[in-house]
């Protein structure tokens, strides 16, 4: 497949001159069998909030499950429909210029079709959803309301043995998508789809792939448009802005390590007043499980080169998380401990851009309140995870947040910023806890809390103190 790479302006893009391989030890939870012996390379993470969203979404049914007998026979089709509400209790929410109450309903929904093996190698797939919101104070915005969108709509060739099979016997594919995509790679903290928040991140382009998620190593191009979310119109591509990437997943230790070596670049021309930018970000994550010990880990790191109109672009990220889960405790308690850090701009008029990119990743999981993105932002956190049923989940943890550069801006907060830095750089601390009840096999209730306690920046530039935030979300599926 050859990429159209006129938008990176004939500079040179270093898809990956090399795989780098990091030796780290591993973990595996005492009562799982090999990987292995299950048929396939892919170890889930342990960390907090990093699994994927699979492909297909994990609401999707084949029909041949659906349990009726004149579909038995069915395994060409999947199918999906799904429903969220959440109440959310919002006060003083730092995100909005006005401080108060605010009390929205929001209500997601999706539907799902997809066509596989019976017109191979053609296959397709086309993904609805819904977004809507009521009872709010403030005036609708896309992060909540997203009506009757695509947010799936590609065609895919898909050749099940291109590469023969892996040491295991899994067949090695070649799928290459063009349409619109809804996708997450890596840790989800730069390629999102944003399951928490209303709305959805999607693309439109190019997605090849060579392996598939059980083999030993897969490798991920991308050559996409993210697409801007309209309200009440069909979303377009955002203008002159192209993604690009290359992402490996090498699993041939499954139970030891699973490396993630990746190079993302963000793409966007002169327009309107919005300046040249090309940003480079090559990288590496690493996670597993420590044998027998009962300890996890997932690290990773990213930096970033490259021009922003008159500015060089110079920054990094990396984050690391430790934990430690009772096997032999029926409730399987886990703690962690997390780390991340991701770089500010320290002087606007310095000539150097050091703001990290954080591309297109989740926000939530940063901050339970959805206060912190992955720029300028340093912040340690302990959380603990158990479940006391089967059918229960719990999870609670504390936070704090630090800017990593006073002078630069915090984005949730409408991009307050003091160029001085004499407003600090401690923005507060937070706790927060999730509860999430498995009603049935196909419906999920989860209640949450969080408190934010305002630090020395947000006390002086938007004159708030705390903020309380608590929701009930109700999910259902229908196949």
């Amino acid at each position: 497949m050859k990429l159209n790479t006129k938008h990176l302006r004939k500079r040179p893009v270093p898809f990956l001159a090399a795989l780098l391989f990091i030796a780290a030890p591993a973990f595996a939870e005492a009562d799982d069998a090999p990987k292995l012996s299950r048929g396939t390379f892919y170890q889930n993470p342990l960390s907090y909030s990093t699994t994927r969203d699979p492909d297909p979404p994990k609401y999707v049914r084949n029909v041949s499950e659906l349990g009726i007998d004149s579909l038995l026979n069915v395994n060409w089709l999947d199918v999906g429909l799904d429903y969220r509400f959440r109440y959310e209790y919002r006060e003083n929410d730092l995100r909005r210029a006005q401080s108060g109450l605010d009390q929205p309903l929001l209500h997601r929904t999706r539907a799902y079709i997809g066509i596989k093996e019976v017109l191979d190698p053609f296959r397709f797939a086309v993904e609805l959803q819904d977004s809507r919101r009521y009872n709010s104070h403030y005036p609708r915005d896309n992060r909540d309301v997203n009506e009757f969108e695509f947010i799936r709509a590609y065609a895919e060739l898909y050749f099940k043995n291109a590469f023969g099979r892996d040491g295991i016997g899994n067949a090695r594919p070649l799928s290459i998508r063009y349409g619109i995509h809804n996708f997450e790679f890596l840790d989800r903290r730069l390629l999102g789809n944003n399951q928490w928040r209303n709305t959805a991140n999607t693309f439109q382009g190019f997605h090849a792939s060579l392996g598939q998620e059980s083999n030993d190593w897969q490798l991920d191009l991308l050559a996409v448009q993210p697409l801007s979310r309209s309200q009440y119109n069909m979303d377009r591509p955002v203008e002159q802005q192209w993604l690009y990437g290359v992402i490996g997943h090498w699993r041939k230790w499954p139970e030891i390590v699973t490396l993630e070596p990746y190079y993302l670049a963000l793409s966007q021309s002169a327009y309107r007043g919005v300046a040249e930018r090309l940003v480079h970000s090559p990288g590496i994550r690493a996670y597993g499980i420590v044998g027998s010990t009962g300890f996890d880990y997932d690290t990773s790191f990213t930096y970033q080169f490259g021009q922003n109109g008159s500015r060089k672009v110079r920054a990094f990220a990396y984050v690391g998380e430790v934990g430690y889960t009772w096997a032999t405790n029926p409730w399987k308690p886990r703690f962690s401990l997390f780390y991340g850090y991701a770089s500010g701009d320290r002087n606007p008029n310095d000539g150097v851009d050091n703001r990290f990119e954080r591309f297109f990743g989740f926000g939530r999981p940063w901050s339970a309140n959805d206060y912190i993105v992955y720029e300028n932002i340093s912040t340690p956190k302990a959380r603990v995870e158990f479940k006391p049923r089967h059918d229960l989940r719990v999870d609670f943890g504390y936070s704090w947040y630090w800017l990593s550069s006073a002078t630069d801006r915090f984005n949730a907060a409408n991009n307050a910023r003091d160029n001085t830095g004499r407003s600090g750089n401690f923005l507060g601390q937070e706790f927060d806890i999730r509860a999430r009840w498995a009603f049935d096999p196909k419906t999920e209730i989860t209640i949450g809390y969080a408190y934010f306690g305002a630090g020395g920046f947000v006390e002086r530039q938007l004159g708030r103190h705390s903020s309380n935030f608590a929701y009930f979300e109700l999910s259902h599926r229908f196949f």
